[in-house]
């Protein structure tokens, strides 16, 4: 965006710089991490291109208090542990230099989760792919619908 300043008898012309994605959120459903590759490589370029870093994040769902005496009670330890093995298996392969990926997982509602990362990493930018209509998905419903409209930063939804 050019903006004209009267200084003087001149005409000062600056360039101001198009939004700039420093930080860079990508939600992850580690149920079909091909449905989020897209969203990754977006997001690997869009880091690369602006020198920023990338948050992988993982939701799981909240242990359901009537199922509490069924499970171990390392459960939700057990499950954080491998969704951020995963996590790191994932970051290794996108492509993204190591300095400048990272990842986290959280527990409880899927969009709510994602706004409250996003604002924790101080998120200039969350992208995420789109689900295919025929498949029942950890975005379908109304999550990604709630990303978009409650979000703070731009959201980017890559079509897959």
């Amino acid at each position: 965006m050019l903006e004209l300043h009267h200084e003087s008898h001149a005409i000062v012309v600056t360039y101001k710089e198009a939004q700039m994605f420093n930080s860079i959120l990508v939600p992850i459903d580690l149920a079909d991490t091909d449905l989020a590759k897209p969203a990754i490589a977006t997001a690997a370029t869009l880091s690369q291109t602006w020198n920023g870093t990338v948050r992988l994040l993982n939701i799981l769902p909240m242990t359901p208090v009537m199922l509490a005496e069924y499970v171990p009670a390392d459960f939700d330890t057990q499950q954080r542990q491998t969704s951020e093995e995963a996590l790191a298996i994932v970051a290794r392969e996108s492509g993204i230099e190591p300095a400048r990926v990272s990842y986290a997982v959280r527990q409880g509602g899927i969009y709510h989760e994602i706004l409250e990362e996003a604002a924790a990493i101080k998120a200039d930018l969350i992208v995420m792919t789109s689900h295919r209509p025929a498949m029942r998905t950890y975005f379908l419903g109304s999550n990604a619908g709630h990303v978009v409209r409650y979000a703070k930063c731009s959201v980017l939804v890559v079509r897959h």
